[in-house]
């Protein structure tokens, strides 16, 4: 496993500690607008921080990371009987893994369309024509 990735594994299942410890009683009417709230303010954006540059390249920091948002999910009592990816369905979240694709595929196309998007595609079309002299 990377360092990065067990450091973000750390600083999101401590803010987890946290939600969980402030919180009285874990019904889902309860603790399913703060588990939204909070998960996609504060422990999201360390599972997700650099993913595009430097992101999960093993399998076991995968896990890891879908481990913490695991986690999150369990504190909410109601859908337990569920599967993970009924449960991500349920709150409206994706896995790790799919946003991970989503945040390369957003790259790739502001990457495109940005300044140097017309360099690239006169490059990947063959139009562009390089002279020396």
């Amino acid at each position: 496993m990377t360092q990065q990735c067990v450091l973000a594994a750390q600083k999101a299942n401590r803010i987890l500690g946290r939600i969980k410890r402030s919180v009285t009683s874990r019904s889902r009417e309860m603790i399913l607008p703060l588990v939204r709230g909070f998960c996609s303010a504060l422990v999201r954006p360390h599972l997700e921080y650099c993913v595009q540059l430097r992101g999960p390249q093993y399998r076991k920091d995968m896990e890891l990371l879908e481990w913490v948002q695991r986690r999150a999910m369990k504190m909410m009592r109601g859908l337990e009987h569920l599967s993970y990816e009924d449960r991500l369905r349920q709150l409206g979240w994706f896995s790790l893994e799919k946003r991970k694709l989503q945040g390369d595929l957003i790259a790739a196309f502001q990457y495109l369309k940005g300044p140097t998007g017309k360099l690239v595609r006169d490059c990947l079309s063959g139009s562009l024509v390089i002279r020396q002299g």
